[in-house]
């Protein structure tokens, strides 16, 4: 799947999944957020869990070592 993770308007990041047809940029056109601060592709893997790759040339941003740790906080069971 894709992902975007923008600042919400008290800073703190947000992630959305969406899939892979969708473009990082048109996705980006329909949020309502200010500031995207990483994008790219995660993948669930059997050894290693969450894993974000890539990022979006068009919107200037990489996938972080940080973002499957917030992908993951926000999947968690509550």
């Amino acid at each position: 799947m894709h992902y975007l993770i923008v600042e919400d308007f008290s800073g703190q990041p947000v992630p959305f999944l969406f899939p892979r047809r969708v473009d990082h940029a048109d996705m980006r056109d329909q949020l309502p957020y200010g500031k995207v601060i990483a994008a790219g592709i995660v993948e669930l893997h059997d050894d290693a869990g969450l894993v974000c790759t890539g990022g979006c040339h068009e919107l200037g941003v990489v996938s972080r070592p940080e973002d499957s740790g917030i992908i993951r906080h926000a999947l968690r069971v509550r």
